[in-house]
């Protein structure tokens, strides 16, 4: 892989996440209150409490995977590695994800979630 390539793969997980938080500023700016309930609902979700923090996004993790829903395989992987999880944790979230999920759980998580913690593990490290 050429420097422009990898240049422009390790862009592109932040790209991602920006273009999400640019959608959820269009929506807010139209409907603020619904936007601002929504976000204040999600993040007292994430608080730490019985189960901490790392423990929550990755089952955000799992459950994005399920779901197949890319930016929040990114955003939450990038949240686990944020919370230190390991590359361990992150493939057993994988494991049980396409447990219950088959194939397309299992493709999303050796491929997008997994390209996604290299990159912010990478920046970590």
């Amino acid at each position: 892989m050429d420097t422009h390539e990898f240049e422009s793969e390790m862009n592109f997980f932040d790209q991602s996440i920006l273009d999400y938080k640019e959608g959820s500023n269009r929506l807010e700016k139209r409907l603020p209150e619904m936007t601002k309930s929504y976000f204040d609902f999600t993040e007292s979700c994430f608080q730490p409490g019985a189960v901490d923090g790392k423990q929550k996004q990755l089952m955000a993790l799992g459950i994005s995977i399920y779901a197949q829903d890319e930016y929040c395989i990114m955003y939450h992987t990038k949240g686990a590695v944020e919370h230190g999880a390991s590359e361990e944790e992150v493939m057993e979230t994988i494991a049980v994800s396409a447990a219950l999920g088959g194939g397309a759980a299992f493709s999303q998580g050796v491929t997008l979630a997994m390209e996604t913690f290299d990159h912010y593990h990478d920046i970590k490290h």
